[in-house]
């Protein structure tokens, strides 16, 4: 059985865990409830981070739930080359950005590189790919909801 309860009685790591959840909860829901804006339409900035902590709970307390039922299962080994994929592609994100490259060349960036981590071989098709989403991405955020996302070169042109 590949889901055995690792030991018997609670499971520590999964209590753990919960306690974590809930603590970030607390956080969040605490920061919520100091934003001082406010919205004329009905749901303001403090909604999402509601919806967040509310999550966050759920997530916390069925983490209670499981240390006392079955236990977390037995996790993998992990793929270390993909996580260096991963890891390396928001590096990238974040050294484009930081260096004015652009959110379309760094969205470029991770998403090549997070579907190299997942297993894709196809580096150039898939930077193709993210240039296209981060291209149209960008777009839909400075035209059509006029909100500007980290500028390069290439996204002043369309400014």
């Amino acid at each position: 059985m590949t889901n055995a309860k690792m030991t018997q009685g609670v499971d520590r790591p999964a209590l753990v865990v919960g306690l974590l959840l809930l603590i970030v909860a607390a956080m969040v829901g605490y920061d919520a409830s100091q934003q001082t804006i406010t919205s004329n339409y009905g749901v303001g900035p403090a909604a999402m981070p509601y919806v967040v902590c509310s999550g966050l709970v759920i997530l916390g307390l069925a983490h209670f739930v499981v240390a006392m039922k079955d236990g977390l299962p037995r996790p993998e080994s992990a793929d270390a080359s993909a996580l260096l994929w991963i890891a390396g592609g928001l590096v990238a994100l974040i050294a484009i950005i930081a260096l004015g490259g652009g959110f379309v060349f760094a969205i470029m960036a991770v998403f090549a590189c997070t579907a190299r981590g997942f297993g894709r071989r196809a580096l150039a098709v898939d930077a193709l790919i993210g240039f296209v989403l981060g291209l149209v991405i960008f777009l839909v955020f400075a035209k059509i909801l006029t909100l500007l996302l980290p500028m390069g070169p290439l996204e002043r042109l369309f400014v």
